[in-house]
């Protein structure tokens, strides 16, 4: 198969160092979840010099913006990220060696997330204007990924209505279009409010809400058993209380609670609250439940996932540099072998394919979508995405094959030369398939019709409440 959208492919090898160095920069700024200013402000000003109007503020969330150029229909819009990850800074090395110990950094690799979206946008547009055609191109900047789900707001308002289709992609270890589903999951604050006494003179005085949180995470332990196989519970104490010799009187815990189905998660949820006021009551504290966000899993399109893996094929894999080979040998010199094994083991390959990817360090090929359709074991705000508009995603070779995810090793590949090719791979990718959908109108209907058919007559409703605000303090404190 050959390339059909040249126009833009050229375009992306002509903005090669821009891109790069936008990227670069969403990297070093590095900021946490609705705390994105310098990042959505660099992406928005880059998308006006290239043309797009910009309308910012969408959702409720000041880092949230949509891009557009042209008019009319089709309307394909491409999703971008840019927050980081706490406590995962790193320098563009292959040994430990943290930009800000303890700091946040791209260990998601969301400033190529953001970046390469882009590039397809704007290379999407050279292409139609090349070619006369008719249509409009949406970039949606989308903030708070990780953790506070900016997208789950976005489309509680409407934001991405409108569209014949949305696509995305990840940074990741490999070349394939994903057919997989998702985790949806609610995030809750938990805080338990007790009475303080002196812990050894008279603690009979006090109710303590450390013993809460302790008390709730024991439940939530033994719940486990009971859960659906796929359903996940993680937690950790924010506030344990100050000092050991007073009983705290104050005791908080951030749970994420997940499961394949969004009715799943409604129905845990309740056990898991369940769990909490039991504590409350065993010592004698008050439990505050504070919402951050709930989401949706993702539903995932056939017809536009073979979109993507005909671009894929049409542009083929990324080439590496015995340069990047030696760095990425090096990264994964710190990871445990049975990690990568294990990782490998997730993933459905041929036999062909799983012998050449555990000898690879970095792979390049453009891997079959896997056979069977998978429930998938993350989450990601996409979901809501893919309840209002049909959706399809896809990833590229950024990192070392069996890179772990949300890690130093992926911050620092995600901030130099092989997480920038994955990058350019991804822009094109995205603007050859952006191509095929505004010109095959049988493309888009399939994808339509799909759509209407899985969500069986189900129309998105947020599951947050209409008042529910993003939590703007969640990384402030």
């Amino acid at each position: 198969m050959a390339v059909k959208a040249k126009t833009a492919i050229k375009y992306i090898d002509q903005k090669r160092e821009f891109l790069i160095n936008l990227s670069d920069k969403v990297w070093d700024f590095a900021e946490l979840a609705l705390h994105e200013e310098k990042s959505a402000e660099a992406l928005i000003e880059a998308l006006k010099s290239e043309g797009f109007s910009i309308e910012e503020g969408v959702g409720g969330i000041p880092t949230a913006f949509v891009a557009t150029w042209g008019s009319g229909k089709p309307c394909i819009g491409f999703l971008g990220e840019y927050d980081a990850l706490a406590g995962v800074s790193q320098k563009p090395v292959p040994t430990r060696d943290p930009v800000v110990p303890n700091g946040p950094g791209h260990g998601c690799g969301h400033n190529l997330l953001g970046v390469g979206s882009l590039g397809g946008a704007i290379a999407l547009k050279q292409e139609m204007i090349a070619r006369k055609l008719p249509g409009t191109i949406k970039y949606f900047g989308c903030p708070a990924e990780e953790n506070l789900s900016g997208k789950a707001f976005m489309a509680r308002d409407g934001v991405f209505d409108g569209c014949d289709a949305c696509l995305t992609w990840h940074a990741g270890s490999l070349n394939r279009v994903r057919n997989s589903s998702s985790l949806a999951n609610n995030a809750i604050n938990v805080t338990f409010y007790g009475r303080t006494a002196h812990a050894a003179g008279d603690p009979y005085n006090g109710r303590s809400a450390l013993d809460a949180v302790q008390l709730a995470n024991l439940g939530v332990e033994f719940l486990r058993e009971h859960m659906p196989p796929a359903a996940r519970v993680h937690y950790v104490i924010t506030n344990g209380g100050l000092m050991p010799n007073v009983v705290p009187a104050e005791a908080k815990v951030w749970y994420l609670i997940r499961a394949p189905r969004r009715e799943h998660v409604d129905e845990l949820y309740e056990r898991v609250l369940d769990c909490v006021y039991g504590a409350a009551r065993m010592t004698g504290t008050e439990a505050k439940i504070e919402l951050i966000k709930a989401i949706y899993n993702v539903l995932n399109n056939s017809v536009l996932e073979k979109v993507l893996d005909r671009a894929m094929n049409n542009v083929g894999p990324t080439k590496f540099t015995d340069e990047e080979k030696a760095f990425a040998a090096k990264i994964m010199e710190s990871v445990p072998e049975k990690q990568k094994v294990a990782f490998l083991q997730r993933e459905q390959f041929t036999p062909e394919e799983y012998k050449l990817l555990k000898e690879a360090v970095l792979d390049e090929t453009v891997l079959a979508q896997c056979a069977v359709f998978k429930e998938g074991t993350g989450s990601t705000d996409v979901g809501d995405v893919s309840w209002c508009v049909p959706t399809a995603q896809f990833g590229t070779a950024c990192q070392a094959v069996g890179t772990p995810g949300h890690s130093w090793q992926y911050c620092a590949q995600a901030g130099m030369s092989i997480g920038h090719k994955g990058m350019l791979k991804a822009a094109e990718v995205l603007a050859e398939a952006g191509f095929e959908l505004m010109t095959n109108p049988e493309a888009r209907q399939a994808a339509t019709k799909e759509f209407d058919g899985k969500r069986e007559g189900r129309v998105y409703k947020s599951a947050m409440p209409p008042d529910q605000k993003p939590a703007f303090h969640q990384f402030a404190e």
